[in-house]
């Protein structure tokens, strides 16, 4: 006879409660936990699918501004908003809708500047730096570029990298840098409205 298995059994029993009190601590922490994760995943596709439609509306809009007519749309690739992709879908004046990756160069520029910009319409910045964004875009399209930022300049200030002239004709002031001799750059800058003024008394 084990005169010791009472108390054994006596330290089981405490061992258990104490085990058992944990296992219901960490099921309550894990049901806390999933229903916090829920209620997360609840409110991140709410504000997706509101931040999407809006990026959407105004990427639907930028791009006729930018390509003189036609039509694009964001497209969500999949059930399940957290987990899916974003497809760009352009439609070019006189082509029909295609993938980004079917545009010529200068169409893809075009896109992503009109989806750049939809993007930026969400929370407008006071300052944009764009580095030669222009560059692979023909006159025509630089044009309506130049206007398209000239239109939202009125709420944020542009500071653009630019070697297109019709781009620098929407500029208020222009920086140049120049190099006279090998490894020595001069900065040269030019207030666009006093030299109108000076041009026209000459």
């Amino acid at each position: 006879m084990n005169l010791a298995a009472l108390d054994e059994l006596t330290l089981a029993r405490e061992r258990k409660t104490f085990l058992d009190a944990q296992m219901d601590d960490l099921t309550k922490a894990m049901n806390t936990l999933e229903e916090a994760i829920r209620k997360i995943d609840a409110e991140t596709r709410d504000l997706l699918t509101g931040t999407f439609d809006i990026v959407n509306r105004h990427f639907g809009r930028m791009f006729p501004e930018l390509f003189g007519g036609g039509q694009a749309k964001l497209v969500i690739t999949g059930d399940e908003i957290l987990d899916a992709g974003v497809q760009v879908i352009a439609q070019p004046p006189g082509k029909k809708n295609q993938t980004i990756h079917l545009l010529s160069g200068g169409e893809k520029a075009l896109t992503a500047i009109a989806l750049v910009f939809a993007i930026f319409q969400l929370n407008p910045a006071p300052f944009c730096l764009l580095d030669e964004v222009d560059a692979p875009l023909d006159d025509a399209n630089t044009e309506r570029y130049a206007k398209l930022v000239y239109s939202m300049s009125k709420g944020t200030q542009f500071l653009f990298i630019s070697h297109n002239k019709i781009a620098m004709e929407m500029a208020e002031q222009l920086i140049g840098v120049t190099m006279q001799e090998q490894g020595v750059s001069r900065i040269v800058a030019v207030d666009m409205e006093s030299a109108l003024s000076m041009a026209e008394l000459s």
